[in-house]
């Protein structure tokens, strides 16, 4: 039995309910949806549902990696999966490494597939592990995807890490030979940046969890777990995620995006849509509404986002959900100056109109007067 990585996972749990988001914003205050007041539709009407790896969920959002791996963390991926299965959204679980080392953990994260059977489950592991214990983790609940997470910036300032990434690039391949499922490349809080992005495409991999700045703060965690303050500027790394986005999507690359890290509500899921991702990830904030105020709390959150998606896209024009990719939003701030200095143009995305969509009373949809 590995105490130390049990005792690490109650740690990682406790920092991350306390430890504060940020530093560094994830970018969408400089992110604004145009407005669109003469439209047409039925807020109750739109539907919000989304096809990710190949099952149907009700709105694009995924409870993303938060844990298992130590006795009695079950009962809070039994209660994710309750509240997952009673939305119909998809859950991912923490990393499964404790459990491959550990069998007698394995229920911690088994639990998830007992609860929502029928749902969309990613597993997870990180990018170093050998290529059979991720398809362990794969198999042990039965999972539609693998998130293979990056986390070199957690691991350089944990007292126990990797130091050692030669073997990363060679790693990932194999894992991705190894396993019948679709793999994301995930980051834990420190984004991808567009030169990450190409060479993931080159080795073959097209979905993406960018996992930017802006929500939990590994760094934070682990300096608060070991505290190092010459390293200390390390809180501050990474790509925001508003940022991360755009940078992968100026490849114009058939990568399929998820947007995680520091979005804490649906208007920041409609902008990071709007910039081209094809669903969210939540973790801190969803840990924190169960910590706090239990499972009721956190089911009356999510069934309050989906709505608030559909009335936002009701006012921005976007009657379903593969319209929001074309409404308009303007740029600005720090987002903008990093992005033009980064040769990134963001004037097409102000440029774009929504005024063909069935549900945009526009000058392509005239009424008869």
């Amino acid at each position: 039995m590995d105490l130390k990585r049990e005792e690490r996972k109650y740690h990682h749990l406790e920092h991350a309910l306390r430890e504060q988001t940020g530093p560094k914003p994830a970018g969408w205050s400089d992110v604004e949806l145009v407005h669109q007041a003469l439209i047409k539709g039925n807020a109750d009407s739109i539907d919000t549902t989304i096809k990710l790896f190949g099952k149907t969920i009700n709105f694009p959002l995924i409870i993303n990696a938060m844990t298992g791996g130590a006795p009695g963390l079950e009962r809070i991926n039994e209660a994710l999966a309750r509240v997952a299965k009673e939305t119909g959204i998809a859950l991912a679980v923490g990393s499964q490494t404790a459990a491959v080392y550990n069998p007698g953990v394995r229920h911690t994260y088994e639990v998830v597939r007992k609860v929502y059977p029928e749902g969309l489950i990613l597993a997870n592991v990180g990018a170093l592990v050998k290529p059979e214990y991720a398809k362990e983790a794969v198999e042990m609940i039965e999972a539609d995807a693998l998130q293979l997470h990056l986390n070199v910036v957690q691991e350089l300032l944990m007292v126990e890490g990797d130091r050692d990434f030669a073997s990363l690039y060679e790693n990932v391949v194999k894992i991705k030979e190894a396993v019948k499922v679709p793999v994301i490349l995930k980051e834990v809080g420190f984004g991808i940046s567009r030169e990450t992005a190409q060479e993931l495409y080159q080795l073959g991999f097209t979905v993406l969890d960018l996992g930017g700045a802006g929500g939990t703060n590994f760094a934070a965690i682990e300096l608060a777990r070991n505290p190092q303050e010459h390293l200390d500027y390390l809180r501050c790394w990474g790509l925001p995620t508003a940022i991360s986005l755009l940078e992968v999507n100026s490849l114009d690359l058939p990568f399929t995006v998820i947007a995680s890290g520091g979005i804490y509500n649906a208007l920041d899921i409609i902008k990071a849509l709007a910039l081209g991702a094809k669903a969210a990830g939540m973790a801190g904030v969803l840990l924190k509404i169960y910590d706090r105020y239990g499972e009721k709390a956190l089911l009356d959150f999510l069934n309050s986002m989906q709505k608030e998606i559909q009335y936002l896209m009701l006012l921005t024009g976007a009657g379903k959900m593969e319209d929001i990719a074309s409404i308009p939003v303007v740029i600005t701030g720090y987002t903008q100056n990093w992005l033009t200095q980064r040769g990134i143009d963001t004037k097409k995305y102000a440029q774009r109109t929504t005024l063909g969509n069935d549900n945009f009373r526009g000058l392509n949809n005239k009424p008869k007067i």
